[in-house]
């Protein structure tokens, strides 16, 4: 079976919050053939376990490349994503940033257009600030 995979189960599954489904959703994730998990989701992860949870930013990078990693879900763009982590965990720029700053790469657009600052930590593209 083939199914889109929600940030529930995924939160249940990566903080055993609460026990009874953390534990069905990992059998769950175990079990299935294929999961697909959506871009949107992985950033809605990310924003779960950093509000609700108060993860600290390296333990929710490990959680994202565990999800990435795990043999049953696979993704739209892999090599994304895990960039997405990277500039997310070293850069330390929030998710959506993050995001924008490794589609600019992978694209070869080069250029994200933003008021912040922050992505200027990222060497490899450039910030153009609306003027």
């Amino acid at each position: 079976m083939t199914a889109f995979v929600d940030t529930n189960v995924l939160i249940r599954h990566l903080t055993g919050d609460p026990p009874s489904q953390a534990a069905r959703a990992t059998r769950y994730l175990q079990r299935a053939d294929e999961l697909l998990l959506a871009d949107l989701i992985v950033a809605e992860v990310t924003y779960v376990l950093e509000s609700f949870y108060e993860a600290p930013r390296a333990q929710v990078a490990e959680a994202l490349r565990a999800l990435l990693a795990f043999p049953t879900i696979n993704v739209v763009d892999a090599e994304l994503l895990q960039r997405t982590v990277e500039v997310y965990d070293v850069d330390r720029l929030d998710f959506a940033d993050a995001y924008l700053v490794a589609s600019a790469e992978r694209t070869g657009v080069g250029v994200v257009a933003s008021f912040d600052r922050s992505i200027d930590r990222v060497g490899t593209v450039r910030r153009e600030e609306p003027s």
